[in-house]
């Protein structure tokens, strides 16, 4: 047996990942285990998680990597303050005292975090070639382009190869500071959102808005060229050098200075969004066109932070040359342990590798799971009363008739997922035909911005009947947008002439509303009885009883929290939201039976549990 840990830290999202013989074993991130949104801490819960799943101890690890080469970094780290000196010292006073800490003497933080049990060396592999590695080994082509895109790693920001069998080699790259995923992190700065968690509400917010600025972008900030490489002119940013993304010389461009977090999104702010949206599904559907010119393939594998621009990926699918788009569900920097495990695995140790139809993923459902007895303990020490189901179909025709009463339902089942979307185990579900279910899901539940859309989870079978994708589509992991079918769209009749911004929201578009977003698209997850088991047959259930095999699915949290793993997570959310239905397992809870139970406004929620 040969037991590989992956652990990506000290950046985005720390996780950890284990392989043994080639199995994914487990997987999960840092943050779900303490509370804390986009954990960079290294991963102790999350290690300690993935070694406990396969009954192993540290000593017994065989290899353990890293997902970067942190000295080649602070090189780049380095020259990049050189050449701004002196107007990054602010920023290099900084980073500096978390590199002498921790980064630079990484293999000492790691022996540390292990328990001082690891005694053997550790692995470091290139930042994209994690990336890589994620997308390509658990994919299931035996060949396949392979793309990564992000903020950057090392030097580079986008790669491109090729994976064949169990090898795979990148041969192209961009370099620092140019690079697509800063691009855009840049405008999700300057529209008032969080750089490296905010991205996915610009994308959002985009399709609210006019892309006016696209040719302002294209003259000003960046020369794109035919293969899809591009140069910025960095006189208009700042994260080589600064505490901000953008600075005064950007503003002047846009007309303004940036949007204060928290404050009114205005039509300037939608306007950006779809304007940076435009260029970067332009730039992804020129490297893609390239990257199929240059290797002849009919696949592609997908990873790396954009690589969570779903929309784009809908684009790339859609109107690309590739026959087949596989993208990796923790596509981002967490991904980055499982592509070490598997990069070690197969390249290093020149192990086999073998396909399947449906991936090597899993479903990404590698984190932990929770049985009845354990479940029934908690509760049963919080005097919560519950139903308790033996029969699995009972249970999901029970849940479906929740549903389908305009009940909003917190679901919790089998392994929690890895990555950053909810895939049904860990759930908030509704009702996609109620036009009001959007803005109360978001304002009453989630306590978020009311323009957020929601995705639709669909049968496999039946999502070519509601959504514009081809016959037997794949889309899992929910990284793909697709158009809602027009058969199932309303006519407007001219009713959404002169509307701009968040008043398009008013309009019912389609027969699932809910889901539809603004310009008719849906992030859509596709669902099967093979990685989705009582999922599946829940959706199934919904369907019998409506004729609609499409329920909301929005991960199980609240803004400014990671989505729930344990049942103490998910019932303190049930409680602290006006969510109308828990579901642990085989154990449903109503808030109406319980005690002390009443509908909490937003600032209570946040009152209570200090959430920013």
């Amino acid at each position: 047996m040969t037991a590989i840990l992956g652990i990506s830290a000290f950046y985005h999202d720390s996780a950890a990942a284990l392989v043994v013989d080639g199995k994914i074993v487990a997987a999960a991130q840092e943050e779900r285990f303490t509370r804390k949104k986009h954990d960079q801490a290294f991963p102790v819960h999350a290690i300690e998680y993935c070694l406990q799943e396969a009954g192993l101890k540290a000593e017994q690890l065989d290899y353990v990597g890293f997902y970067e080469k942190p000295l080649i970094k602070f090189e780049r780290l380095l020259e990049t303050y050189l050449a701004f000196a002196p107007a990054g010292f602010g920023s290099f006073c900084k980073a500096m005292p978390q590199w002498l800490k921790d980064k630079l003497y990484l293999p000492k933080a790691m022996r540390k975090g292990l328990g001082g049990k690891y005694t053997k060396r550790f692995i470091f592999v290139e930042h994209h070639q994690s990336h890589a590695a994620s997308a390509f080994f658990p994919c299931p082509f035996d060949e396949a382009a392979i793309l990564t895109l992000d903020g950057v790693g090392e030097w580079e920001t986008a790669s491109f190869g090729v994976g064949r069998g169990n090898t795979m080699e990148l041969t192209h790259a961009l370099h620092f500071p140019h690079s697509l995923g800063l691009l855009y992190s840049a405008f999700t700065y300057f529209t008032g959102f969080r750089v490296n968690s905010g991205e996915y509400k610009l994308m959002g917010l985009a399709p609210y808005g006019e892309p006016r600025y696209v040719d302002l972008i294209k003259q000003h900030l960046l020369d794109i060229k035919e293969d899809g490489s591009f140069r910025m002119d960095m006189s208009y940013f700042n994260y080589c050098q600064g505490l901000t993304m953008t600075n005064a010389k950007f503003a002047s461009l846009f007309g303004g200075p940036a949007r204060p977090a928290e404050s009114q999104v205005t039509q300037r702010e939608m306007d950006i969004a779809a304007s940076i949206q435009r260029v970067t599904e332009e730039i992804i559907l020129k490297i893609g066109r390239h990257v199929h010119k240059v290797t002849g393939m009919k696949n592609l594998c997908l990873a790396g932070g954009v690589a969570l621009n779903c929309v784009a990926n809908g684009k790339l699918l859609r109107e690309g040359p590739f026959e087949n788009v596989w993208v990796q569900p923790a596509a981002g920097d967490a991904g980055g342990a499982l592509g070490t495990a598997l990069f070690t695995w197969h390249q290093l140790l020149d192990n086999p590798r073998s396909t399947r139809p449906r991936d090597l993923q899993s479903g990404s459902l590698l984190g932990p799971r929770f049985e009845d007895e354990r479940i029934r303990k908690f509760l049963d020490s919080k005097g919560v009363k519950y139903h308790h189901f033996t029969d699995e179909d009972a249970l999901c025709e029970r849940v479906a008739e929740l549903i389908d009463s305009e009940k909003v339902v917190g679901w919790v089942q089998d392994r929690m997922e890895f990555g950053p979307r909810a895939l049904g185990s860990r759930s908030i579900i509704g009702d996609p035909r109620s036009p009001a279910m959007q803005t109360v899901m978001n304002v009453k539940i989630k306590f978020r911005e009311s323009f957020r859309p929601f995705a639709p989870s669909v049968l496999e079978d039946k999502a070519d009947e509601f959504f514009q994708v081809r016959k037997g589509e794949q889309s899992p992991y929910m990284l793909l947008v697709a158009p809602v079918q027009p058969s199932k769209r309303i006519d407007l009749n001219g009713k959404a002439d002169g509307l701009f911004g968040i008043e398009k929201l008013k309009l019912q578009r389609s027969v699932v509303p809910a889901i539809t977003h603004v310009d008719y698209s849906a992030r859509v997850q596709t669902v099967d009885p093979d990685r989705h088991k009582r999922y599946y047959k829940l959706i199934s259930a919904f369907n019998r009883r409506t004729g609609c095999p499409v329920v909301i699915n929005t991960s199980f949290n609240v803004r400014g929290e990671p989505i729930v793993c344990t049942p103490e997570d998910a019932y303190r959310c049930f409680m602290g939201t006006n969510m109308d239905v828990l579901v642990l397992e085989n154990f449903v809870l109503l808030k109406t039976e319980q005690p002390g139970a009443g509908e909490l406004k937003n600032e209570e929620y946040l009152k209570q549990f200090a959430l920013d």
